[in-house]
């Protein structure tokens, strides 16, 4: 699905953005890895160089995407590498301090905000104008149950997932034109080292029914890596062609079925972020 095209994958030294990496070399593409740890990022890079086909590069790139200048080498280095940056992923991401807003370290909620949203915001600024461009692009946003729904205890990690959902949907309408589709993926709960984080957290930091339903799903292991990056191949490949501006559910929205809905999806606000008006709650006295 990804034959000759060229991604650049955030976060993928370890968990889901290594598992996507495997799945785009898999799928044809040539790839450029980056990640702040730089042990774990060349035995990705080693792994995943053994198992490309003729013609595929797989690179590596040390960086810290809250560091506005590491944004601005990774995409040199992608340029470089590459005769164009066909598919964005954006995985980098972490949890922040654990704990109610009020008693928590303000630096590191801050600290948080700036990978999840703002190292973000620059990958998506640094690959717009090529793929401008060229005329085609696929951005794929990482973004998570805190963007849906209250996360007591994690506020730092909800507040910059919801805003990194409205940015998608923004930057969608922003390049509708342009051949550029940007969505939103909720991968769904996941076992990997951010689970355990908050499971390490304990209850009384974030949430006694948060920690029994992370404690519960360890457990049974969470939802596959491979489920979430099988969407972003989809995502990042012309079967997707046209849907943009979605919040998609990895593990449970239908999205191989999309392309036939090409016209409803873009006159729908499904799949987005919106206000719940109390007559859709059978409170017909709250509203006009």
């Amino acid at each position: 699905m990804l034959q000759g095209r060229t991604a650049l994958i955030t976060g993928a030294s370890l968990g889901l953005g290594a598992e996507i990496a495997r799945h785009y070399v898999a799928a044809g593409a040539s790839v450029l890895l980056c990640a702040r740890g730089v042990g774990a990022l060349g035995r990705t890079v080693a792994e995943l160089t053994a198992t490309a086909g003729p013609g595929q590069r797989v690179l590596g790139q040390a960086a810290d995407i809250g560091e506005p200048d590491d944004v601005t080498r990774l995409f040199a280095a992608a340029l470089a590498a590459f005769p164009r940056l066909d598919v964005l992923v954006n995985n980098a991401g972490v949890y922040g301090p654990f704990g109610r807003s009020d008693e928590i370290d303000p630096a590191a909620w801050i600290a948080a905000v700036n990978v999840n949203l703002f190292g973000l915001f620059h990958c998506c600024r640094a690959a717009l104008p090529g793929m401008r461009r060229a005329g085609y692009g696929k951005i794929i946003n990482l973004s998570g149950g805190g963007a849906t729904a209250p996360l007591p205890g994690m506020s730092s990690y909800a507040a910059a997932k919801a805003a990194v959902v409205r940015l998608t949907e923004t930057m969608a309408l922003e390049n509708i034109d342009a051949g550029i589709d940007i969505n939103a993926v909720a991968p769904g709960t996941l076992a990997t080292r951010l689970m355990d984080q908050a499971i390490d957290a304990g209850p009384e930091r974030v949430g006694e029914a948060f920690h029994a339903r992370m404690v519960k799903l360890r457990a049974e292991g969470g939802t596959p890596l491979a489920v979430g990056a099988e969407l972003c191949v989809f995502l990042g490949s012309a079967a997707s062609d046209g849907i943009t501006g979605k919040l998609i559910s990895a593990p449970w929205d239908r999205w191989r079925d999309w392309p036939a809905h090409l016209d409803e999806l873009r006159r729908s606000d499904a799949y987005a972020l919106r206000r719940i008006t109390g007559r859709e709650r059978n409170m017909p006295w709250g509203d006009v």
